[in-house]
């Protein structure tokens, strides 16, 4: 058995930085969970009229609707088994903003069906949006985001394009400062840049069966559907 990201990637994923291929081989199977401390040199928003959208993202601790430069940074990546069954992976962003902390929050899974890593955005996941992996050519890894639904009930719709955002996710290891670095930026077709952040970390590795999923980690509700 292979992490969700190796599964997502297939051979492929031998083509990362040694120290990339470690943080993604976070799982169930490695036991191990990583934790990232460190800086956001920029966290940027785009124009004034996108801030109703960011607002109402935050409120279910998706994207961060204010801007900062040098914000103190840390990520969660905890493995653990969902109330379905399915290996799950916490990507849960907090970022120390002046006046208090903001959360973005992501649980993934990887999806047969659809051949790709499913990201559950939020602390409900009524966001379900399909991430595509790939390896670069110097070793880094860019993720990029596709079909994007919102679940609720009964209801499974596809977002519109016009609401949608497409997400471009860059991170990559630097051998000289032993760091990773991370580019993340969010568009929309049709209104421009939404939101991203830019910036670097160390890791942290630490075993899961002695330290389990800390409180508040894993989302309010579960969504079944993949």
């Amino acid at each position: 058995m292979t992490s969700i990201f190796h599964r997502a990637m297939g051979s492929a994923f031998d083509q990362l930085h040694p120290q990339l291929r470690r943080r993604f081989s976070v799982g169930l199977d490695s036991g191990e969970a990583c934790t990232g401390h460190g800086v956001m040199d920029r966290i940027w928003h785009g124009p004034a009229y996108v801030k109703p959208f960011l607002a109402l993202g935050a409120s279910r601790n998706i994207l961060v609707p204010r801007t900062g430069i040098n914000v103190p940074f840390t990520i969660e990546n905890t493995p653990y088994t969902d109330s379905y069954g399915r290996e799950t992976v916490t990507f849960v962003r907090t970022f120390a903003m002046p006046g208090g902390p903001r959360r973005f929050d992501a649980t993934m899974v990887h999806s047969p069906e659809r051949d790709c890593v499913l990201d559950y955005l939020g602390t409900h996941q009524h966001l379900a949006t399909d991430l595509h992996l790939t390896a670069e050519p110097d070793g880094s890894l860019l993720i990029r985001s596709g079909e994007h639904r919102f679940r609720e009930g009964p209801v499974d719709v596809r977002v519109p394009e016009l609401m949608g955002g497409d997400a471009e996710v860059r991170e990559s290891y630097d051998d000289a400062t032993g760091r990773f670095r991370i580019r993340v930026r969010v568009t929309n077709r049709y209104f421009g840049p939404l939101f991203g952040y830019e910036g670097s970390f160390t890791a942290r590795y630490t075993d899961v069966g002695t330290h389990g999923v800390r409180a508040g980690l894993r989302p309010v509700r579960e969504e079944a559907r993949a």
